[in-house]
């Protein structure tokens, strides 16, 4: 293993050992795992769908999506759309600087820290192509692992207006691949009822 790869690895093995500190835990393949770790074992395998040339930055940005997200619950904020993005932006500054923190203990440049952190902090999503990779990773493991059992929580309203943000967020790339995703009934006509009205 090269100096560079083992770098990168080391990385990645301290982004895990954090999020396998969140007390929540979930299932998979029948087995209990950290509810994050899980999340951004679901990033990582995403990213390589959306985009198997990913730079080493965006792979390192797409794993420490939601790094220790439970330290900064969200009844600590007020339950309205201002406290949700205060929350989400304190949430975005402390992941973000705690993964550039990370990546420059095993060793790698402020230039690379900063990208990722900028990453993160979902900055000019618009016009760097790989913060939009990353905000597709995102949307297309909300859309699934999440999105049926997010649906059976939330009343229609509510729903179809976080669907259309979504679709919104995501590049035709992330559309291609979201049409591939298998959904329960009720889910997949919710996001055709969603998806119509943005066609009208």
């Amino acid at each position: 293993m090269t100096d560079q790869n083992a770098r990168f690895r080391n990385a990645l093995d301290r982004l895990d050992t954090l999020h396998a500190e969140d007390p929540r835990r979930a299932q998979a393949a029948g087995k209990e795992i950290a509810y994050e770790l899980l999340y951004a074992q679901r990033m990582s395998e995403w990213l390589g769908r959306v985009a198997p040339q990913a730079s080493e930055a965006l792979h390192l940005a797409a794993r420490a999506q939601h790094l220790q997200r439970w330290r900064i619950p969200r009844d600590n904020y007020p339950k309205d759309r201002r406290g949700y993005l205060a929350w989400r932006r304190a949430l975005g500054h402390r992941q973000a600087e705690q993964a550039a923190q990370i990546l420059r203990e095993v060793g790698y440049d402020e230039a690379l820290c900063q990208q990722v952190a900028g990453m993160i902090r979902k900055e000019r999503l618009h016009s760097d192509p790989d913060a939009q990779t990353l905000e597709d990773t995102a949307c297309l493991v909300f859309l699934a692992h999440y999105f049926t059992d997010f649906a059976t929580a939330h009343e229609e309203t509510k729903l179809l207006r976080i669907v259309r943000k979504t679709w919104n967020k995501m590049s035709p790339r992330g559309h291609e691949l979201a049409a591939t995703i298998p959904l329960s009934g009720d889910a997949q006509a919710l996001l055709r009822k969603a998806l119509a009205y943005l066609a009208d």
